[in-house]
């Protein structure tokens, strides 16, 4: 997960780090958090999940012109604009803006992060190509699970189609665990948002699908499962 800040004042960069710093460390979310004082500097980097972006940076540079920016690119990067003027946030429309936080209330970021995380964080695609060589489109929202099959993966998705692709699973488990999927157990990667019940030795995906969770696996599956219950569930 990769968040970042654009903000020219040091002091204000300072108490947004820390806000998210807290909140990540908090609900134990990885975060790779970056921080710059001119947005021109962060447009050679803009590949991240959600900016923090001042509306009135120094030099003259607009937020909304950086926004702008982003929307015409096709990032799917959600800003949440930084201001204290208010009145500006009906502009945002424009830009098709997250979020507005008021400097003066910089615990609006908690909420905006909890937002983010409970309803986009699976809202992107992954590529990998099928035995054949083609580039296939992978929606993580529709995707329930990757197992082995012999020495490719099968992406079998939620409306019961499946691709055969090339890939190593543990690879790609650590690939997809920042978007609420588990590596239960070396044949399976789970998408914990179609979990449907668990117990002490296995679980049940809501198509039925039982799945025996390995043992070196069992801990950690319990603490992330009840982590995304906590954050993603209401």
């Amino acid at each position: 997960m990769r968040i970042c800040i654009v903000e020219d004042e040091a002091v204000w960069r300072d108490k947004i780090r820390a806000v998210i710093e807290e909140y990540c460390m908090e609900k134990n979310i990885s975060a790779h958090i970056i921080a710059y004082d001119r947005g021109r500097d962060f447009m050679e980097n803009a590949d991240v999940d959600v900016l923090f972006l001042d509306i009135e940076l120094a030099e003259g540079e607009d937020g909304f012109k950086i926004a702008k920016k982003l929307l015409d690119s096709g990032s799917p990067c959600k800003v949440c604009f930084l201001t204290s003027h208010t009145e500006m946030a009906r502009q945002g429309y424009k830009v098709n803006a997250f979020r507005y936080i008021d400097k003066k209330h910089l615990e609006e970021i908690r909420e905006a992060l909890t937002f983010f995380f409970k309803t986009k964080i699976q809202e992107r695609f992954i590529y990998c190509n099928d035995t054949a060589g083609i580039r296939i489109q992978i929606n993580l929202s529709e995707l329930l699970l990757v197992e082995t099959s012999g020495r490719k993966l099968r992406y079998l998705m939620l409306d019961g189609s499946a691709y055969l692709c090339e890939g190593r699973i543990s690879e790609t488990a650590q690939n997809l665990s920042p978007f609420g999927f588990f590596y239960v157990q070396r044949s399976y990667i789970v998408n914990l948002k179609y979990i449907e019940s668990v117990n002490s030795r296995e679980i049940m995906l809501c198509n039925g699908l039982k799945i025996a969770v390995g043992r070196v696996h069992g801990r950690e599956f319990k603490k992330e499962f009840f982590k995304w219950r906590m954050l993603f569930e209401d």
